[in-house]
């Protein structure tokens, strides 16, 4: 097995013991076929429980598993054709964001997605997915070819959030995230973004403004990453996984609250276990959601983006009643609205004290008018 996280020790360790069974019984000529299978079928109960009931923090986890398909991984497994282009036009060329040009089924599409490294040298030179300004600005640059040439857009998500370096605040990290939401919010092509593993805080977003957003199945989604959450709420880093708990930062809770359209299923285990069955399930999405936005011209493709984003926090303001804080009688509830009456009083006669000395008198003389 390969890339196995904690949870998944015990089937490990069964696995291992049914292998050490059938070479024993090979070598000493024994037949342990009927304890084979009873393990067997012991494996796949116990495989079934821990993948049918997998944690908010296990798929945190999961989606940072080192084995996981990253986006140069994908990319053969989907399009066709792919030319990589680099650079900025304006500084240079940043690794942790890969892009370029690509065919889906025979159809143009432009292809943009986080990179992060393979091994430690690999994720050195790609600041482990974490971009530069220049990242955001080559990214920008790439979709603006794609509307000029009428390409579809697809992007995939895969950091931890833009990379925090003096560097990266000198060369313009704010402006280049803010321009290229702003860039992205009005394409006049289809976009659609994946996140094929963790969507950490406004590095993931700034190239993520799609007609269409859809997660792997254990990918995780959020507006700051679950150990930056800990570090705030409990100045402990180490108790991320409680705040993964409490985030709704999961597929499942982020389709719930309709900030998703779609959730992409991966191979039992997770999508490090079949990169190529990964590959074909998001292969047949992207086909599926690019279908249902190629009737659409491009102010209606603006105006569908728009108002998909500007649904996202919608909530409804109410009076907290007396009932909240344990009074139930009409007399009590008189007392407390009679109490929060007083309370203002003294704001109120602040207020009209102060206006009082920024508004003339009546027999004060109206300002005259300056010479000319």
């Amino acid at each position: 097995m390969a890339g196995e996280m904690p949870f998944e020790m015990p089937l490990v360790e069964l696995r291992k013991k049914i292998d050490e069974l059938k070479q024993f019984g090979q070598e000493k000529g024994i037949d342990f076929a009927d304890e084979i299978n009873r393990l067997e079928e012991r494996y796949r109960q116990m495989e079934s429980e821990i993948y049918t009931h997998i944690s908010p923090a296990q798929k945190m986890h999961l989606a940072r598993n080192q084995q996981r398909p990253t986006t140069l991984d994908l990319i053969p497994l989907i399009f066709t054709d792919f030319i990589e282009l680099h650079g900025d036009r304006m500084f240079g060329d940043d690794l942790a964001i890969v892009g370029g040009l690509a065919r889906l089924e025979g159809q143009p599409v432009t292809v943009i997605g986080h990179q992060r490294g393979k091994d430690t040298k690999d994720n050195i030179a790609r600041f482990f997915g974490s971009p530069h300004p220049e990242g955001y600005r080559k990214s920008i640059r790439l979709m603006k070819q794609a509307e000029k040439f009428g390409r579809p857009i697809v992007t995939f998500i895969d950091t931890k959030g833009a990379y925090p370096g003096n560097t990266a605040e000198e060369r313009g990290q704010s402006e280049a995230i803010a321009r290229s939401l702003w860039e992205m919010a009005r394409l006049r092509v289809p976009v659609i973004c994946v996140v094929i593993g963790e969507g950490g805080s406004g590095g993931a977003l700034a190239i993520g403004v799609g007609n269409r957003v859809l997660m792997m199945e254990n990918a995780i989604y959020s507006a700051i990453s679950p150990n930056g959450a800990a570090s705030i709420l409990w100045k402990d880093a180490s108790k991320a996984d409680q705040a993964a708990e409490a985030m709704k930062i999961t597929a499942d809770d982020l389709l719930q609250m309709e900030i998703i359209e779609g959730i992409v299923p991966e191979p039992r285990g997770g999508a490090h276990k079949d990169y190529e069955a990964t590959g074909a399930a998001l292969k047949e999405h992207l086909l599926m959601h690019l279908q249902e936005l190629s009737g659409m011209d491009g102010d209606a493709l603006v105006e569908q983006r728009y108002q998909k984003f500007r649904k996202i926090g919608e909530f409804a303001e109410r009076r907290v009643s007396s009932n909240f804080f344990g009074s139930s009688s009409e007399s009590e509830q008189t007392n407390v609205e009679k109490a929060e009456d007083e309370s203002m009083q003294p704001i109120d006669h602040t207020i009209k004290h102060f206006s009082s000395l920024t508004e003339p008198s009546a027999d004060e003389e109206a300002p005259r008018t300056p010479p000319h």
